[in-house]
């Protein structure tokens, strides 16, 4: 049956099993999460060492797997199958034959990652029915800081809002390197401490006052001093802040402005449920409703498509990146 990573992980650890796991999708982290939680802790440290086989998709086909699979455990109730990097596996659909039929003393674990399965197929099919059937999805970027918060919270400490949108905006949506980037930041402190601004600065390196998030406020709130102070930190550091990344993060800030400003309830509960963000984020959008009127904002999407383009290197002719920026922020602005 199909099932959330808590799920298997809590019923893993209480000890139920199922005779197989097809864990797919595009984002590796709960793939991962899951197949070491079973490699680790499923079978004894003795145990493992006759009952228990990592294998790689590019290195086998769908009949090694099943042979494997037929094994019986040697002084141990179960024997583990891991098959990583299962999507490099020929002919893997060919497994729904033993699936059908799986020995409930193998567990066997398929990692089909950066992509969905084909739920069309037999074996998604016959995985979903008689075993664990998992997809990953890949996160939004407007999510990831809700989850490094959430992350933080469950290791023991607590993370202030802007310190969860910087590590946020600064590391991505791969939430692999977001946890071993968090990871890090665990080893000086004790738990229970509260990871903030000044600590993400001091271990990380990234700038709790010339970052996205601040720019974007300076857009919201219409200063321009600041935003120009902004453009001139990310011009100097173009391979951390590229025109091409500023664009599209720009265009969605004020893509969710203009929806706010088109919302008849300006609750922070209706407006956080409109944009798809956490609550404590909605202050910019409120704030720069009040200071561009909807024709503006309209004005304004129109310009970063055209500053997209141009990010892309269509019509800029001898123009160089920071000149772009610095012509955008002031068309936005002006």
């Amino acid at each position: 049956m199909a099932a959330d990573y808590q799920k298997i992980l809590s019923d893993i650890q209480k000890k139920v099993f199922a005779p197989v796991y097809l864990l797919c999708g595009e984002e590796p982290y709960y793939i991962d999460l899951i197949s070491d939680y079973i490699e680790d802790n499923v079978l004894t440290e003795s145990e493992r060492e006759f009952n228990q086989n990592v294998l790689y998709g590019r290195d086998v086909d769908a009949g090694k797997v099943i042979e494997y699979a037929k094994r019986y455990p040697m002084m141990s109730n179960y024997q583990v199958l891991i098959v990583k990097e299962a999507q490099d596996m020929k002919s893997i659909d060919d497994l729904s034959t033993y699936v059908e039929k799986a020995l409930s003393s193998t567990i066997l674990v398929l990692c089909y990652k950066y992509k969905k399965y084909d739920k069309r197929k037999s074996l998604s099919k016959v995985a979903d029915k008689k075993g664990i059937y998992f997809e990953s999805s890949r996160i939004y970027p407007e999510k990831v800081p809700a989850w490094i918060t959430e992350y933080i919270s469950n290791k023991g400490y607590k993370v202030t809002p802007k310190a969860a949108l910087l590590l946020g905006d600064f590391l991505g949506t791969d939430l692999s390197k977001v946890a071993n980037e968090i990871g890090k930041l665990f080893i000086s402190l004790p738990k229970g401490s509260t990871v903030t601004e000044d600590i993400i600065e001091q271990n990380i390196g990234i700038s709790k006052d010339y970052n996205f998030f601040e720019f974007q406020e300076a857009l919201a709130s219409k200063n321009i001093e600041k935003a120009n102070r902004i453009v001139n930190f990310f011009n100097s550091n173009p391979k951390e802040n590229p025109l091409v990344k500023i664009v599209p993060m720009t265009f969605s800030f004020f893509s969710k402005v203009l929806i706010c400003a088109l919302l008849p309830d300006k609750s922070q509960s209706s407006i956080a449920s409109a944009l798809g963000v956490a609550p404590f984020m909605t202050r910019d959008y409120v704030k720069a409703t009040g200071n561009y009127s909807v024709e503006k904002l309209v004005g304004i999407i129109s310009i970063l498509r055209e500053f997209d383009l141009k990010s892309k290197g269509v019509n800029i002719g001898s123009t160089s990146g920071p000149d772009l920026m610095k012509e955008m922020v002031f068309r936005i602005l002006h």
